[in-house]
């Protein structure tokens, strides 16, 4: 049932219809999922499982900014959406039936991709022409909150946005596999952006996820990835043999 409604959607939906209910799937991610996502922080804190990592009270007016920032960017992924519908229609993306098997590797390689792309994008974002114009808007939360996930700048937005499309062209993926990683993706970035840890903040790397990029935010440090640290430790081995290699 749920499988021919997502093709009923495909094929059937106007763009008008399509852009609609893939906003209010991002409202319902981001409205419905953040306060629960935070609660469960709070209780688990209670439990000593979980710790905050900056422990400062949040302005109400950096709530309502990353909210408007939030609503703008929601707009911004459904222009996305339709660009992947149309190229589907035109017979320029393949998508595989919806077995379970192909949902789980679909959704495993969209992981893989989001990892390079929202590093190559992020560290765009770093140059100081963008930094300047664009990216300061993710980075007025210099204590990241559950609702700083889809603070962005309209273009850093779009950008953000292409991570399906820019892999459905060249790798075949169910459709089911496309609508669920969304939710993969919020999860890992409210793990980012919570302002908790496990711990005190030392121990193996998947521990210090959230540490990392709370001190990205609050310190401006060098941690351009996005929920792994691969591509970090890619970047600092690559980058000195290519400097060294100009010298």
């Amino acid at each position: 049932m749920f499988n021919q409604h997502i093709t009923n959607i495909i094929y059937n939906y106007s763009y008008l219809q399509i852009y609609l209910v893939v906003i209010a799937y991002f409202y319902f991610l981001y409205f419905g999922l953040a306060p629960v996502f935070l609660y469960v922080c709070k209780q688990l804190e209670k439990q000593d499982l979980l710790q905050k990592i900056i422990k400062q009270s949040i302005p109400k007016t950096q709530l309502l900014f990353e909210i408007k920032h939030s609503i703008q960017s929601i707009f911004i992924f459904g222009l996305s959406a339709l660009l992947l519908i149309y190229l589907k229609r035109q017979g320029a993306i393949l998508l595989l039936p919806n077995s379970f098997i192909n949902i789980m590797v679909g959704i495993i390689i969209l992981t893989i991709w989001n990892e390079i792309h929202f590093f190559i994008v992020h560290r765009v974002m770093h140059l100081p022409f963008f930094m300047k114009r664009v990216h300061k808007i993710h980075h007025h939360s210099k204590v990241p909150t559950v609702f700083a996930v889809y603070s962005f700048h309209w273009f850093e937005a779009l950008l953000l946005s292409t991570v399906p499309l820019t892999i459905a062209v060249f790798i075949p993926l169910s459709a089911v596999a496309i609508f669920l990683y969304p939710l993969v993706s919020i999860l890992l970035n409210f793990a980012g952006h919570c302002n908790y840890r496990f711990g005190n903040g030392k121990g193996p790397s998947w521990r210090l996820f959230g540490s990392k990029h709370n001190a990205h935010h609050f310190k401006f440090a060098n941690h351009y990835g996005f929920a792994s640290g691969i591509m970090d430790k890619l970047h600092k081995l690559i980058i000195p043999k290519i400097n060294q290699r100009k010298k």
